[in-house]
């Protein structure tokens, strides 16, 4: 892999950008502290704003590191993030990265998350030269694998009891899409 770092990328409705110390409100606002959002994720709800300025001052140090992903979902017309975007897990052996994302309950369903993740699979694999480009979703949470689905993922099983979110113990979907898969897709 050619790591580039987090980049901004732009699509029709979004910038996709690193965090800032500036982001910390609009990301408790936004998303952080609803549990609705993160109902099916790793990390707990934000139940402070103290608790944004942490995560996002932990990230902002990251950046540096050129193999570090973690991008704002910035709505243009908003002019503020709506959500994030980032690498979750990597391996350099044989090119995969795994996506992980949540989006704020007032832009489900709008095609947001879904045009980040599609534009970010373009990145990994035209600038980056990933191989493989994986995400999961708890079983109980289906419009994940919606917006996998939408970006050309392919479904391909799911784990038992194989991650832990704010439920529990979960059963996971995975999903993934391979360069091949990409590339012909693309010249189709």
């Amino acid at each position: 892999m050619n790591h580039k770092g987090t980049v901004t990328l732009e699509t029709k409705r979004l910038i996709l950008r690193r965090f800032t110390h500036d982001d910390v409100d609009a990301m408790f606002r936004n998303w952080a502290n609803d549990p609705e959002v993160t109902k099916y994720l790793t990390w707990p709800t934000h139940t402070d704003v103290s608790v944004s300025r942490a995560v996002i001052d932990s990230w902002v140090k990251q950046y540096e590191n050129v193999n570090y992903y973690s991008w704002a979902i910035v709505s243009k017309e908003l002019n503020e993030p709506i959500g994030s975007i980032s690498v979750v897990s990597m391996n350099d052996v044989i090119n995969k990265v795994e996506i992980g994302y949540c989006v704020g309950r007032k832009w489900w369903r709008q095609g947001y998350t879904s045009e980040a993740l599609a534009e970010l699979i373009r990145f990994f694999f035209e600038e980056v030269g990933v191989n493989r480009i994986e995400a999961g979703h708890d079983i109980r949470n289906p419009n994940s694998g919606k917006v996998m689905q939408k970006c050309g993922m392919k479904y391909e099983g799911t784990m038992r009891q194989g991650g832990k979110n704010n439920q529990g113990l979960c059963d996971v979907a995975l999903y993934a899409i391979i360069a091949d898969d990409y590339f012909a897709r693309k010249q189709s």
